[in-house]
């Protein structure tokens, strides 16, 4: 990629970032009255469906908006980050205020009312439905911190992930909307807690340089662990591992999730540079090509929601897993997800940075523009993404994890991409 071809990606996502994303959200999120954020919406944007609040949700916006207002890249005046602080407090103050189980009992809620009280999914189902839900407030809250300087801040996100990993140590947690039998491991949940683990870790050495070290060892841990059992020797990603760490032979241990794959490559690699483990590119690089190469639709082009390991419809016995409701969501393999397209978009600009192979650029184009030609919303009054499509990539009303419009992904990765071309062609202009 030549300098004017970066300018020319720069501007374009930049626009994409404050034109088409924030434009929408600017003027709907904020809860006025009760504070956190409404993010209810249907696929098109058109309604708010519900006031309902989702913890996962209510986190990611706390980070989200905490990182806007803290890249270094040159886009957004003063004005505007001070708006994005004042969201990012706002929200940080509803979560601290609202979402542990009880006083002192550092576990999220799932669900929240408008004004912040406690909400059961089903009547005599536990509040605390999701361990997914604590690791995206400890995100939120540790980059508000960051930015902040608030120790307050600080300390309920270290509360919170002291807690989390008791949990997980005991193995006395919950997965919605991705549950799964004690029999299986999930990728998913060392996946989220290296990435955890990276963003406190970077709070730490800002606000609490006592906690750096057992935070660093974490993320390692986390990291090697999908490295070492999640990966196998062809490298392939295995989204489904049994409790002893071994691949089994029904459809749900032979499939692969590229999205979850190619968000977790940016995590890896960012746990390889806070690690001091270099060398973990060598094994990182080639599962982002595979990931690529079969989750790649031949047919109908995008990403693929699910997988076989070889590419196509996930195959394979069902006798034992039926029932596993993560082997129910396989039947929605075609589905074509905006979050898996954003973070495949920086992934791949990021690989071929580190790698300097040709053919992540050439990914990179090709995703870049199946994205831009179907996801952004027809409607350009509203503005945003389609966010859920079929494998043909038409429209659909459909829930996926969570029944929300969320930007986190978008956002996320339209700014990491700029911040990584920004670093690339122009590092004169980052804001020190």
């Amino acid at each position: 990629m030549d300098n004017v071809e970066a300018i020319k990606l720069i501007g374009f996502y930049e626009n994409e970032l404050k034109s088409n994303i924030l434009s929408f959200w600017l003027k709907r999120c904020h809860d006025e009255k009760y504070g956190g954020f409404l993010n209810c919406f249907d696929n098109f944007g058109k309604n708010l469906v519900s006031y309902d609040k989702y913890t996962w949700s209510q986190g990611r916006f706390v980070w989200m908006f905490s990182k806007l207002y803290a890249t270094p890249c040159p886009i957004f005046s003063d004005i505007q980050r001070n708006e994005f602080f004042e969201l990012a407090k706002q929200g940080a103050e509803f979560l601290m205020k609202h979402c542990l189980i009880s006083p002192d009992d550092y576990r999220c809620v799932f669900l929240m009312e408008r004004d912040g009280t406690h909400k059961r999914i089903e009547a005599g189902m536990p509040l605390d439905m999701s361990i997914y839900a604590d690791c995206f407030v400890i995100i939120g809250l540790s980059k508000f911190a960051s930015i902040s300087n608030d120790i307050k801040a600080y300390n309920f996100a270290k509360k919170l992930y002291d807690n989390a990993l008791v949990r997980l140590k005991n193995n006395d947690y919950h997965t919605l909307p991705y549950p799964l039998s004690e029999k299986y491991r999930a990728h998913g949940i060392p996946m989220i807690f290296s990435n955890v683990s990276c963003e406190l870790l970077q709070t730490a050495k800002q606000l609490a340089k006592e906690d750096v070290s057992a935070i660093r060892q974490n993320l390692e841990y986390f990291a090697s662990d999908i490295l070492e059992n999640f990966v196998d020797e062809n490298y392939i990603m295995r989204e489904v591992i049994t409790s002893d760490n071994k691949v089994f032979l029904q459809i749900l241990g032979q499939h692969m999730n590229p999205g979850h794959t190619l968000e977790d490559v940016w995590f890896l690699i960012d746990a390889a540079n806070f690690t001091s483990n270099p060398e973990w590119k060598d094994i990182i690089i080639p599962v982002a090509l595979n990931a690529l190469e079969r989750g790649w639709d031949k047919e109908y082009g995008g990403i693929l929601h699910f997988c076989a390991i070889d590419g196509g419809e996930p195959i394979g016995s069902l006798d034992g897993i039926a029932d596993e409701p993560m082997t129910k969501q396989l039947s929605g393999w075609g589905d074509k997800l905006w979050w898996i397209h954003s973070e495949a978009l920086y992934s791949t600009l990021l690989c071929y940075f580190i790698s300097g192979n040709e053919e992540f650029l050439k990914w990179h184009d090709r995703i870049f523009e199946y994205t831009f030609s179907t996801f952004p919303n027809p409607d350009r009054e509203i503005k945003e993404w389609v966010q859920i499509l079929t494998r043909e990539g038409k429209p659909q009303e459909k829930v996926v994890a969570l029944p929300v419009k969320d930007p986190f992904h978008i956002t996320r990765n339209l700014i990491l991409i700029l911040e990584l071309l920004f670093e690339q062609y122009a590092p004169e202009l980052l804001c020190k």
